[in-house]
């Protein structure tokens, strides 16, 4: 469904979170056999890794006194020891061993979360594990393609993932955050398109013969050492529900075919971001900056991800702000505009989600 939405009327400014889907609870390096902590929509969650490598996904709180798993050990080929009395549980979270006694309590459990190890990323299912299919993954190929080389970092971000989502699926803020590296006039000018397929939203945004921004400038000339003149400019946004945003960006040299598919005289990048709740009011953006040129460079991946660091600090001062204006007026609703035409799908996405699984909206 291809959209140009005009409505101006109210929409719910914070949305709750789907529990049936997958979201990333760490990079796969973070997880090891030192049990971590991290807090996934609204609930403690205890990661580590069995001794075969295995990632396990555990609620943080122990079935006796609720001591928190996180703060133990792992002992055996895939347990953990809680640090407060000594139980041990399984990676299902099935207890198997109590201090001071023989027969264990049937009840003593704590709660397992399906876990999927893909894309450099460790993606955890919070609700019915029964619904757990790894098929339904969100796409995000460039992570680990070898024709793809880049690094990310993770963003704690003070603020609802939903106001990140409104952040990624309009970037004509570039124009006003942005005005030193990525942002130009072009940006507001240009016309765009917004697709809705299922559970997945695309807006394409091409802007013809324009001067290319110093960020856009500095990666053409990483390739091209003596680029002058002007480029046609892109940016793809590919939203796959709940959370994850891949755009697909870029520029060549103008009039050389980029519109019509040829990117051979320019430079590409996938901006890949993952978003999941921490809390209401908190999220754990997870990011990277992936190139299909100079693939052997560290330098280039080091100044891109630094780069891009700086460009989303921009942003992270921007939502935190935006969450605090929110707080201090609870009763406004925002108003939407044509660009925020993609915005708006994915709040009906997750909407429609959320009353798939019979949820209403407990966000203030």
């Amino acid at each position: 469904m291809t959209t140009t939405a005009t409505s101006s009327t109210t929409t719910a400014k914070i949305l709750g979170h789907p529990l049936n889907a997958w979201y990333v609870a760490a990079w796969d390096h973070e997880v090891t056999r030192t049990p971590m902590s991290r807090r996934i929509a609204n609930r403690p969650v205890a990661l580590y890794r069995t001794e075969d490598g295995k990632a396990v996904a555990l609620a943080d709180s122990c079935w006796h006194r609720l001591a928190p798993l996180s703060l133990g050990k792992t002992v055996g080929k895939d347990g953990i020891q809680c640090p407060y009395h000594g139980i041990v549980y399984n990676s299902a979270g099935r207890c198997v061993n109590m201090p001071a006694q023989e027969t264990i309590n049937p009840s003593a459990t704590v709660p397992s979360f399906p876990v999927v190890e893909r894309y450099r990323f460790i993606w955890i299912w919070m609700g019915d594990a029964t619904q757990a299919d790894p098929d339904l993954v969100p796409d995000m190929e460039q992570m680990d393609s070898a024709e793809w080389a880049g690094d990310g970092q993770t963003i704690h971000a003070e603020c609802n993932y939903q106001l990140i989502l409104d952040n990624l699926m309009d970037l004509t803020h570039e124009e006003f955050v942005h005005s030193s590296s990525i942002g130009q006039d072009e940006l507001s000018e240009s016309e765009f398109v917004t697709i809705r397929e299922g559970n997945r939203v695309t807006v394409t945004r091409w802007m013809h013969n324009i001067e290319a921004p110093p960020f856009w400038r500095k990666n053409m000339r990483d390739k091209f050492p003596d680029f002058e003149g002007k480029v046609d400019r892109w940016q793809i946004i590919h939203f796959e529900a709940p959370s994850t945003i891949r755009i697909d960006v870029g520029v060549a040299k103008a009039g050389t075919g980029a519109p019509e598919g040829d990117r051979s005289q320019g430079v590409n990048g996938y901006v890949m971001n993952t978003i999941t709740p921490e809390t209401d009011r908190s999220s754990h953006y997870f990011w990277a900056f992936m190139r299909n040129y100079r693939l052997e460079s560290q330098l280039i991946t080091t100044q891109l991800r630094d780069g891009v660091h700086g460009v989303f600090g921009e942003d992270e001062r921007m939502l935190k702000a935006q969450q605090e204006a929110i707080d201090a007026n609870p009763d406004y609703e925002f108003y939407n505009l044509n660009i925020d035409s993609g915005g708006m799908w994915v709040r009906r996405i997750l909407e429609s989600m959320m009353q798939a699984e019979g949820r209403v909206n407990t966000s203030a």
